[in-house]
């Protein structure tokens, strides 16, 4: 399913790595509080593409774990807590970390890495309260700050999300990010707020309706309809309100979700938090109404460039995981359920793997080059209060820079509207570099946050717009209408991006194999109408 659902981008090894250590760690989290779903014994209904089935539980099966379906997936296999999985299991690694005395410093944010262009020592972090900067050394080091979704304007993201864990690392010179055009965007972000809606939804038996309140996805995927995997299911959509299908609204076309039919208790018991978000953020009743949705940006499968054991490319001593990484256990498309899934499995191969580093690792930590770091952040937090660079505006800079990359790197992608968009994203980011404060506060200053973070966005930014541009195929979440194909010949292939030199213009981009074992040749996904080049094929 994960090879399938990356459009053979992923990284196997990693694949099996991950679905060999999910139900371990699945069951080390049950042993750690998490109340995931059970088995009861009996008959219970579910529903698929609208229709009414049964299913029957054996009285041996009680109290085991139990799955749902999620799209791309072959059998129910997405474990859950009811609709709040993800909170679930971040209250219970907060508390297991407050039982274990780790310490954790909240409202502080890395700004830089502390390196000497091979060695990783630490960070130079910012208190976010107070705009002191703090010196962190360590023999290893970890980015795991999620996904860069705040780049795009609309996004499920939290706030968080904004690339603030990956700019460091772009910053050294030396770190690639991997596949950074790699974009997901999710079929049911909420109309207008972007609030995701669960892929349970659809998993339960929720259906996806046009205008005319009619089934459509059942006619472009006939075995897979509403659950194929997410990047199918989003151009369907896309092209479903491209031909007239959608419904005008003041936040424009949209089309409906209905999970009317799974009935009152099913929403108000499994779908929980959907119940909330519909009634609290739209004003409507799920159980009785239609809920606006479209597709949204909503995942990032670039990242920090690292090997199967999390370690960064280019510098020794730090590492990532998580969403923050390319591992690349997504490819081109993660399938719904693999991210949470991820975070736990990376974060206990990876903190291993980092454990061991620092256990075995002799590291001189370099007063010269931790001095200069720090210098080096005062200067720059300085010149942008002084307004030494310039006084762009950051807000208007980082809005620009949204606006741009919305319009030329979304879920349809072509190359003049591509070129366009590198051309323009240069010129925001000369914008970016000269930007200056209205404030002049140190600390609990979001102007001057944002300012320390706006140009590497941008760069960010130009690094999935130049290599989508640069990508001449299409494969997963990457859709060239220009390159319909999926090419296997040119372009199995994973994009490295690097920014060598602060001063340039456009990343530096360089490509690896996509992996080294094929556990599963390439073939079809048996979802997803598209042409496949395949690796013997010959250049005409």
């Amino acid at each position: 399913d994960t090879v399938k659902g990356s459009d053979w981008g992923c990284d196997q090894e990693v694949a099996r790595l991950f679905v060999d250590t999910a139900p371990i760690e699945m069951r080390r989290l049950a042993f750690w509080g998490v109340p995931w779903n059970r088995v009861v014994p009996g008959t219970s209904s579910y529903f698929k593409g609208g229709q009414k089935f049964e299913k029957i539980e054996k009285p041996e099966k009680e109290g085991l774990i139990t799955a749902r379906a999620f799209g791309g997936t072959a059998k129910w296999r997405t474990c859950y807590v009811s609709d709040g999985t993800g909170h679930s299991v971040l209250f219970t690694m907060d508390n297991r970390c407050a039982e274990l005395g780790v310490e954790v410093h909240d409202k502080t944010e890395a700004i830089a890495l502390i390196h000497d262009g091979q060695t990783c020592f630490g960070a130079v972090a910012r208190c976010l309260k107070t705009g002191e900067l703090r010196v962190y050394l360590a023999k290893a080091t970890m980015i795991a700050t999620g996904g860069f979704g705040r780049i795009y304007p609309n996004t499920t993201n939290a706030v968080i999300c904004d690339g603030s864990g990956h700019i460091p690392a772009i910053n050294t010179g030396v770190v690639p990010m991997g596949n950074m055009e790699a974009v997901q965007f999710h079929p049911t972000g909420i109309v207008p707020t972007d609030i995701l809606v669960t892929e349970g939804c659809r998993g339960d038996g929720g259906t996806l309706l046009d205008v005319n309140q009619e089934r459509f996805m059942h006619i472009y995927e006939p075995e897979k309809a509403e659950l194929a995997s997410r990047d199918v299911v989003s151009r369907w959509m896309t092209h479903h309100i491209r031909q007239g299908k959608g419904v005008k609204s003041p936040y424009g076309d949209h089309l409906w979700l209905d999970i009317r039919h799974l009935g009152e208790k099913h929403i108000t018991g499994k779908l929980r938090e959907v119940y909330e978000i519909c009634t609290s953020f739209l004003g409507i009743n799920p159980i009785h109404q239609l809920i606006p949705v479209r597709p949204t940006q909503h995942y990032s499968m670039g990242g920090v460039r690292t090997n199967k054991d999390g370690a960064a490319y280019g510098l020794k001593g730090l590492f990532s995981a998580g969403e923050a990484a390319c591992w690349d256990m997504h490819g081109f498309n993660r399938l719904g359920g693999n991210s949470l899934a991820e975070t736990v499995v990376a974060g206990g191969i990876v903190g291993r793997k980092m454990a061991e580093y620092a256990l075995g690792a002799e590291v001189t930590f370099k007063s010269t080059v931790i001095d200069g770091e720090a210098r080096a952040q005062e200067e720059r937090i300085k010149a942008l209060i002084s307004g030494a660079n310039g006084s762009q505006n950051v807000y208007k800079v980082r809005a620009a820079m949204q606006e741009t990359l919305n319009k030329g790197a979304n879920i349809f992608r072509n190359g003049p509207d591509l070129e366009a968009c590198v051309e323009s994203l240069q010129e925001v980011l000369e914008r970016a570099r000269k930007v200056g404060l209205k404030s002049s506060g140190l600390g609990a200053s979001p102007e001057l946050a944002a300012a320390l973070k706006i140009e590497g966005q941008v760069k960010m930014a130009l690094m999935v717009a130049y290599g989508a541009l640069k990508r001449t195929e299409s494969r997963g979440s990457h859709n060239r209408e220009d390159f319909p194909a999926r090419n296997d010949r040119d372009w199995l292939v994973r994009t490295l991006a690097t920014w060598k030199n602060p001063a340039d213009t456009l990343p530096t981009l360089t490509y690896e194999a996509a992996t080294q074992i094929f556990e599963i040749p390439p073939g079809d996904r048996g979802y997803g109408k598209s042409e496949v080049i395949s690796a013997e094929s010959k250049k005409e």
